[in-house]
């Protein structure tokens, strides 16, 4: 029995390994076949067995939220990226880009995230935690530096954008979610 102040045991290097093995190749199977893709072939992929999968992730829900976070945490991190090396009208529609491509690969997680289950309820919140503050970073600069329209909320930019992608996307944004951001932003030089 471990003892509550006892050290947490770190994972071993293989271990490491194999969770990033086998989330990458969750996202590919969710992205191909949705977030049903059968447990085997997610397995397969990733060259582990189904036991490894089970072990780290007991139910299908676990695996779809550390699927999520992670490529929530990828998002966010292209947004702080881009709000570092771009001025703020910039550093918008390229981190809208990538939102567009994470939005447009992860089409099912959208029936996962409305389906009621309570293990995603707080998965919104997350990703408008994560994702929003370097947003907001980004509009509140471009509305000083006259280049954003001002009184743009990340969360409001965020949803609006995420409802606006097509499908297609996975090249970036077009249609509708461009036309947004072209009046948020102007057009393109």
């Amino acid at each position: 029995m471990q003892h509550a102040d006892a050290p947490t045991r770190r994972k071993r290097a293989d271990a490491v390994r194999n969770t990033e093995v086998v989330l990458e190749a969750a996202k590919s199977a969710f992205a191909e076949l949705g977030v049903d893709a059968p447990m085997r072939e997610i397995a397969a992929r990733a060259g582990v067995g189904v036991g490894t999968i089970y072990r780290n992730y007991p139910q299908r829900s676990d695996l779809i939220v550390a699927v999520f976070r992670r490529e929530v945490a990828a998002v966010a991190a292209s947004a702080e990226r881009v709000e570092r090396e771009h001025p703020p009208e910039v550093a918008l529609r390229a981190w809208a880009e990538d939102l567009a491509r994470f939005v447009a690969t992860k089409r099912g997680f959208a029936a996962a995230l409305h389906s009621g289950d309570p293990a995603y309820r707080p998965l919104p919140d997350v990703f408008l935690g994560t994702v929003g503050p370097p947003v907001q970073r980004m509009l509140d600069a471009g509305a000083v530096a006259g280049t954003v329209r001002g009184g743009v909320t990340a969360e409001a930019l965020i949803r609006a954008l995420s409802r606006l992608v097509d499908d297609e996307a996975s090249d970036g944004i077009g249609g509708m979610a461009g036309l947004l951001l072209d009046g948020l932003l102007g057009p393109r030089p």
